[in-house]
């Protein structure tokens, strides 16, 4: 039986999926507490390289969500992964666009400045985090998506179970997996 308050959200979440703008609106609304405190993990590991604050992060997140006119989510735990999948696409461009931008797009910069070094350490960390996760999708879809969700995201593993449909010792296994994998990848 579902919890009197996310009757509302799978309610919501169904008028969202048959493209419904204003479920997607109300979702935002209702969610926004948890979705601001996943833009302030997000950014908590790379606000140097993205130039973003957590409303901003968030108000990108909610337009790329828009964009798509309708959503293909199931719950709501499947909706805060989905939101924080597009957290991390939006911190990666950034930081992509920013590295392009050193190496001869835009105007180039005459100062020195010490902090650029460690910017672009922090920008290259989130690209390698990025490809890494992008090469692990090739062996099995699955982790990249426990990762996203547990790390990204900051979703526990009961709900990352739920949003996957898979047991919570399978998403504790799958993320203990790709946590090796990944340090392996990482060196």
């Amino acid at each position: 039986m579902m919890a009197a308050e996310e009757a509302p959200i799978t309610l919501l979440i169904d008028r969202a999926n048959q493209g419904d703008a204003e479920a997607l609106n109300e979702i935002f609304a209702m969610l926004y507490p948890e979705l601001r405190s996943l833009a302030r993990s997000r950014l908590r590991r790379n606000a140097k390289l993205t130039l973003l604050e957590t409303t901003g992060l968030l108000h990108e997140s909610y337009l790329r969500l828009v964009k798509l006119g309708k959503l293909n989510v199931v719950s709501r735990a499947h909706f805060l992964a989905y939101a924080a999948r597009t957290m991390r696409s939006i911190v990666v461009d950034f930081a992509r666009q920013r590295m392009a931008e050193r190496h001869g797009g835009g105007q180039q910069e005459e100062e020195v400045d010490t902090q650029i070094a460690d910017d672009r350490q922090g920008e290259q960390e989130v690209i390698r985090v990025h490809d890494a996760l992008h090469d692990l999708a090739k062996v099995d879809e699955r982790l990249v998506r426990v990762v996203e969700m547990r790390y990204f995201g900051g979703l526990t593993e009961d709900e990352v179970a739920e949003a996957m449909g898979v047991s919570t010792r399978t998403v504790r296994r799958d993320w203990e997996k790709a946590r090796l994998m990944l340090a392996v990848a990482l060196r």
